[in-house]
């Protein structure tokens, strides 16, 4: 079982990053950051690809929407893929744009058949454009999506089933949902397809409470360390699933030393393989 563990490529973390690449298996880069980048920058880019394994991950697509896709958009992912060679390329399951405006964010649209259509239609887009479907990413959201018909497991089951897609499952997304709207993060696991999982995302929050109405909510800001409810949810994976997984480790901002981002990526691997563990003696143990 080859799964691999790495952290999200930012410029505070480079340094740390290049002088550990033994304890790191691969870097997820956000595509977005170069998209427009002088040559040099994007030569660098290139560069690192040479050194370790590279992950595209983009933040402004609006997949999941009943909005069609940026072509443009579409054709500066595709270069940029052609030019650095990823291993995979990524982007959310969100709404960022409708009517010409941009929202400024990644928010979650209202779950219906009629967003589950428009996911997979822009799906189908991005893989005639780049040549290559991305894994899709669950988002977390402070806001239980409006005029929703569909949990958010069934949805996200129900887009991956449409596109023939796979996920890229944030745990600390699932965890924040989970935990903010009253439902088990473990019943979002069983009701995806074990094989479509294909990436984890790790990362941390903090509590935040609502002024008006004094409802505290988990908020998702990848500036603080992963929770322990995080780890579980990545050995219960490890349960589930029997494919290898790309867990990355993301952080932006409030910077600790390199070695404690080390140290939760060593977490992350301890999590994952009890949860191998235990599926393979479960496997034994129906097999006797």
């Amino acid at each position: 079982m080859n799964d691999r563990f790495g952290i999200g490529w930012r410029p505070e973390l480079a340094a740390g990053i290049l002088s550990n690449l033994e304890r790191i298996d691969i870097v997820e880069v956000i595509a977005d950051d170069y998209f427009d980048a002088p040559r040099a920058k994007r030569r660098a880019l290139r560069t690192l690809a040479r050194q370790i394994p590279v992950a595209l991950h983009g933040v402004s697509l609006g997949l999941a929407s009943a909005v069609e896709v940026d072509k443009r958009r579409l054709e500066k992912t595709a270069r940029l893929i052609a030019e650095v060679q990823p291993e995979f390329w990524s982007e959310h399951l969100a709404f960022v744009r409708g009517g010409g405006i941009e929202i400024g964010h990644l928010a979650a649209p209202p779950r219906t058949e009629a967003t589950v259509e428009g996911a997979a239609h822009n799906l189908a887009a991005a893989k005639r454009i780049v040549g290559s479907s991305p894994l899709v990413e669950n988002i977390a959201t402070l806001i239980d999506p409006p005029g929703s018909k569909l949990s958010e497991a069934n949805w996200t089951a129900n887009i991956l089933d449409a596109a023939n897609g796979r996920l890229l499952l944030d745990l600390h997304n699932l965890y924040a949902n989970a935990v903010n709207f009253s439902f088990d993060p473990y019943t979002f696991i069983d009701l995806i397809p074990p094989e479509r999982v294909a990436t984890i995302h790790l990362a941390g929050g903090r509590w935040i409470t609502a002024k008006s109405s004094n409802e505290r909510r988990l908020l998702d800001d990848h500036l603080h360390d992963v929770p322990e409810p995080v780890y579980e949810l990545l050995r219960y994976v490890g349960e589930k699933t029997s494919q290898p997984l790309t867990v990355i480790l993301e952080r932006d901002g409030r910077y600790p030393p390199m070695a404690a981002l080390l140290s939760q990526l060593a977490r992350a691997r301890q999590a994952l393989q009890r949860g191998r563990e235990r599926r393979h003696a479960q496997l034994k143990l129906e097999a006797a």
